[in-house]
């Protein structure tokens, strides 16, 4: 029998550090609402990434974080991909744990990996609270059209699928 999915893997060259200062796991091609189904984060390390932001230091295909899913969102610096927020998480080191796969985002479950929760330190993420610097002055009017493109990005739907009542 095949274990239900209850973790997206993701191969990243990013650290710890700076997916907690991003607010989250980005910015991956994935199925959001495959991803939504989920959750826990598990992010390996890709140790071989040149690139301006990969800053990661962990063991090549190591486990080093696990995160309780808590949103997916649109990524914040790349059109059309998502980030995977969460709202706890812990540093693990499990060696081996990515498989080598070539799309950096797999689907599994937390056994499959061998990875156990059991005495796992989980820390809840410190967020500051971004979305103010991106509404309009208090003073200011919002549009319903402005509210319906906001909430649309926030939750990764299309405009058409906010309705907003105003009740008087």
């Amino acid at each position: 029998m095949t274990k239900i999915e209850d973790t997206v893997v993701v191969f990243t060259a990013k650290s710890l550090d700076k997916i907690l200062r991003e607010g989250g796991s980005q910015a991956w091609v994935l199925d959001p609402t495959r991803a939504k189904k989920c959750e826990w984060l598990v992010c390996t390390q890709n140790a071989h990434n040149a690139e301006d932001y990969a800053d990661g230091n962990e063991p090549h295909g190591s486990a080093f974080m696990i995160g309780r899913i808590s949103r997916i969102s649109p990524a914040t610096d790349t059109d059309g991909r998502w980030r995977i927020e969460f709202s706890e998480y812990a540093r693990i080191d499990q060696a081996d744990v990515w498989a080598g796969d070539r799309n950096p985002v797999r689907y599994a479950n937390l056994d499959a990996l061998g990875i156990s929760l059991d005495g796992v330190d989980f820390q809840r993420v410190e967020r500051e609270t971004a979305v103010a610097a991106t509404l309009p002055a208090a003073s200011a009017a919002l549009t319903i059209a402005q509210a319906k493109a906001g909430l649309a990005k926030t939750y990764g739907v299309d405009t058409s699928a906010i309705e907003i009542v105003i009740r008087g």
